[in-house]
């Protein structure tokens, strides 16, 4: 008896995942999973952009060195120092991988938000977007003071040497100090906003920041002090104005916020005692109802 033909097998369609999963419920197992596959993703944009960062070092290495050329057009006699056979090579991975990163940011921001997001409702999800939006301005716009503070930085600096004796620059240790006071000054513009997140997760009063305002123009000051890499006080003055203004800027947003969630929650509890004072009472029964009521043998007391 001949046998019959076999039908070719069909490939498995695997049903989506909300249809698998309808509650989106997750094991820790799954979160991992995720977790370890979304972080490879980012790391594999990181490491493609990195390439493209190495090809295109020699316009950002430009960049990163015009303060010297600025430096050297003041009257300054300074050149950059690899001091090290493969110090030149170290440097130029150094700014691939900045560069990789930088480049890369719209992934592993996508693969982050993708990971944490099923988790939050819309409106928390609304509040996400908001802050990484201003994040991103404010931290834009300190990294933009920076970069505008740097060639200055160099030539008063490189100022003090003397005529007679040229500047060695080492490449990494510059490298480094580049990098230290971009993200310095980036750092120092998301105060604001970490104030008025404080301040909605009900953490920080806004009265409580306005009272301490003498504390926090010092601190920020004292600050700026230690990050301005030029010697007189006022380019400090005029970098810490700004940081000063956004600070007081947060203190207004916040107490704003209180006042909004008082009197929210005023209306909320006259609207409870309202409908607690309409709400009806069980009548109380007359004497000889209840007397009637009590079980057999018993007698009122």
């Amino acid at each position: 008896m001949a046998k019959e033909p076999k039908e070719p097998q069909k490939p498995k369609v695997r049903p989506t995942r909300r249809k698998d999963n309808p509650e989106a419920i997750m094991s820790i197992g799954d979160h991992l999973r995720e977790a370890r596959n979304r972080l490879v993703i980012s790391a594999a944009g990181v490491l493609v952009m990195a390439v493209v960062g190495y090809m295109v070092y020699d316009p950002v290495f430009s960049l990163i060195t015009r303060p010297i050329e600025v430096a050297n057009a003041n009257g300054a006699n300074i050149s950059m120092n690899f001091d090290t056979v493969l110090s030149s090579f170290d440097m130029r991975l150094k700014v691939s991988i900045w560069l990789g990163v930088l480049f890369s940011s719209p992934l592993w921001m996508y693969e982050f938000w993708a990971y944490v997001g099923p988790g939050m409702t819309r409106k928390e999800k609304l509040y996400t977007w908001a802050y990484g939006l201003v994040g991103l301005v404010l931290f834009a716009s300190g990294v933009g003071l920076g970069v505008w503070i740097l060639p200055h930085a160099v030539s008063i600096l490189t100022s003090f040497i003397p005529k007679s004796g040229t500047g060695f620059i080492q490449a990494t240790l510059y490298l480094s100090f580049v990098m230290r006071l971009l993200l310095v000054f980036g750092a120092a513009f998301l105060l604001p906003e970490l104030l008025v997140a404080l301040n909605r997760l009900g953490l920080l009063k806004g009265t409580t920041m306005l009272k301490g305002w003498r504390w926090a123009v010092l601190a920020i000051f004292t600050f700026m002090a230690f990050a301005n890499p030029l010697p007189d006080p006022w380019s400090m003055i005029l970098m810490a104005l700004p940081i000063t203004g956004l600070y007081f800027l947060a203190c207004f947003m916040s107490i704003s916020h209180d006042k909004r969630v008082a009197r929210r929650r005023a209306k909320e509890d006259a609207e409870l005692d309202a409908a607690l004072a309409d709400k009806p009472t069980t009548p109380a029964l007359p004497d000889s109802e209840s007397t009637a009521q009590l079980p057999a043998g018993t007698s009122e007391s």
